[in-house]
This record gives C-alpha cells, sequence and structure tokens, in this order.
C-alpha cells in the first residue's frame, strides 16, 4: 500500500538530517574529538559507538532529497525557477555550513548539499534538452553521458557534498523514474558504499504514492541552514560546559 506524500518523505528526510547533523557536530565535534585518542570500555567508547548508529540513522536522508529532486524536477511548472531556488539557498547555507558540520566560518573544501541538488537539477535538464533536440539516440545519448560527466567532475572539483556519487544517485533515479521499484533497487546499488544503513530509506521511498501531500517548500528550504546555525550553538555550549580534560 502506497501511503506516503511527498511532504512526509520530506519530514522524514528532515528528522533523520537532524539527527545526523546533531550527532556530528555536537556529539563528536563538541565532545568526542576533543578527547581521542578514545579508550575501549570507557563511557566515551560507548558513546562513540552510539555516534555510529546516529550517523547511520542519518544516511536515510539523502536518497530521499534525490528522489523527491527528481519528482521535482519532473513536475515543476518552471524549471529555471527551481534551479534558482536551489542555487539561492546554496549560497545562503555555506557559512551555517562550514559554521555547523566543519565548526569554523570559512571552510572552502567542502560545499553544502544544496550545491550538489542543484548541479544535479543541471544535469538532467541538460540531459532534457540534448535528448528533444538530438533526433538520433546514439548521438545523443553520447552527449548525455558527457554532460553528466562533466557535471560529475565539477562536484568533485567542488567538493559538494556526496561529490559525483550524489549525482550518480540523481541520474538513477531520473532514468528510471516510471519504474518505482527498480528506481528504488538502482538507488540502492548506487549507494552502495553506505551500506547497510542507507538501505532503511528504500522502503520509505517504495510506499510514496506520488501526492505532493501538505506542502510548505519554503520551510524545507529555511530549515537546512536554519538547523546548522542551531546546530553550531549547541557545538560551542557542549565545548564550554563540558571541556575536554
Amino acid at each position: 500500500m502506497k501511503i506516503m506524500s511527498g511532504s512526509v518523505l520530506k519530514w522524514i528526510a528532515v528528522i533523520t538530517m537532524l539527527i545526523d547533523h546533531s550527532a556530528k557536530a555536537i556529539l563528536y565535534l563538541g565532545y568526542l574529538k576533543p578527547r581521542i585518542p578514545l579508550q575501549r570500555g570507557t563511557s566515551e567508547y560507548m558513546l562513540y559507538q552510539f555516534y555510529k548508529v546516529l550517523r547511520g540513522i542519518g544516511r536515510t536522508a539523502f536518497p530521499i532529497y534525490c528522489f523527491l529532486l527528481v519528482q521535482g524536477f519532473m513536475y515543476t511548472r518552471d524549471r529555471r525557477k527551481y534551479a534558482g531556488r536551489l542555487f539561492i539557498f546554496a549560497l545562503i547555507s555555506e557559512i551555517p555550513f562550514n559554521l555547523g558540520l566543519q565548526g569554523r566560518l570559512w571552510y572552502p573544501a567542502h560545499q553544502n548539499v544544496y550545491f550538489t541538488l542543484f548541479l544535479g537539477i543541471i544535469m538532467l535538464w541538460l540531459w532534457e534538452v540534448i535528448g528533444e533536440k538530438i533526433p538520433d539516440f546514439r548521438i545523443a545519448l553520447v552527449m548525455q553521458a558527457a554532460e553528466a560527466a562533466a557535471l560529475m567532475y565539477l562536484a568533485n572539483y567542488l567538493n559538494t557534498d556526496y561529490r559525483h556519487k550524489g549525482l550518480i544517485l540523481i541520474l538513477v533515479f531520473y532514468v528510471l523514474r516510471f519504474f518505482q521499484p527498480l528506481a528504488c533497487a538502482g538507488g540502492a546499488v548506487a549507494m552502495y558504499w553506505e551500506w547497510p544503513y542507507v538501505l532503511i530509506a528504500f522502503p520509505f521511498l517504495l510506499l510514496y504514492n506520488g501526492k505532493r501531500g501538505k506542502q510548505n517548500k519554503y520551510f524545507f528550504y529555511v530549515f537546512y541552514p536554519a538547523h546548522l546555525i542551531l546546530i553550531y550553538i549547541g557545538m560551542q555550549l557542549m565545548k564550554y560546559f563540558l571541556p575536554a580534560g
């Protein structure tokens, strides 16, 4: 029974992302990292094992976001505005991303996930345009593969979240978009490097009913930078009230 709308999937992604980022920033950067090396049998070591479980749960979020990105691309009325929103929030989120997950204001070595999603939309857009403009299927496929590879290279060069692997997942979801079980199977294979925890996401995707559900799209856009700022504050409070040594 397909019982999950797009809005329900977004809430699952938001909650698991919050668990993931809180574990990394507050639990690891704020408490565990200053106490490394951790000794087996200590409370800190047990807490580290719990931290890994929380990060594993957090692997649920990204496949859901990529799946919904493809759904949004297919049904949006204005792809230019869709891509523009992603790019604007990528810029807005970069400093909160640096603070929340790196603990510093400036960190050009790693870019936030909105840049990955933005490149994913551009990749799908060009893929579709090439398919429409070039009648020869073989030539079109070569050019589509070339543009996808170029954007994957760019994702690696910029070191966006999930890099080229994120774009591969988006492309798998798009190519198999009309075959939901096959798309989920392909997505699980594409996320092999995050096994086994990432497999939690795909049963939720199999329950997707194709409906948007009740949406407040700007809440979900704003939540990303906002929660990173709050997490950074939590990290600093952890370091202040529970200093190492």
